[in-house]
């Protein structure tokens, strides 16, 4: 029996490692943002401790329709952006989970592929 995996018409994360992202198998080595349906940039920072509000605001303006839920990747270890960053996206009531890059490339491709409105903001620090 031959298996063929299922073609997903969706941008996802096809691989990582210490320093890069794929996205549809080509290679990013800065940090960035990205959805389901297509949209893929730069996120214009490059360490943790340089998060500012504006870098979280930008996600919730990046379709027409507002994302459900923003996958924060915070680099190659767990660490929380501080709650007051956050704000504006509570307000419009975006859901913000945090975790590392590795485990939100991961939990990103999983929530796109059952067709969330979700946003992948993945930190690779320099």
């Amino acid at each position: 029996m031959k298996l063929h995996s299922d073609k997903l018409e969706i941008q996802s994360v096809t691989a990582y490692g210490e320093g890069w992202i794929a996205v549809n198998g080509q290679r990013h080595s800065h940090s960035l943002v990205l959805t389901p349906k297509g949209q893929l940039q730069p996120w214009p920072c490059s360490r943790f401790e340089l998060l500012e509000a504006s870098h979280f605001e930008m996600l919730s303006e990046l379709a027409a329709e507002p994302p459900e839920l923003i996958v924060f990747g915070s680099g190659s270890r767990l660490r929380f952006a501080p709650p007051a960053l956050l704000r504006g996206l509570m307000a419009r009531r975006i859901g913000v989970e945090t975790m590392d890059t590795a485990a939100a490339c991961r939990t990103y491709n999983i929530l796109a592929g059952e067709g969330r409105r979700v946003v992948a903001a993945l930190l690779l620090e320099t």
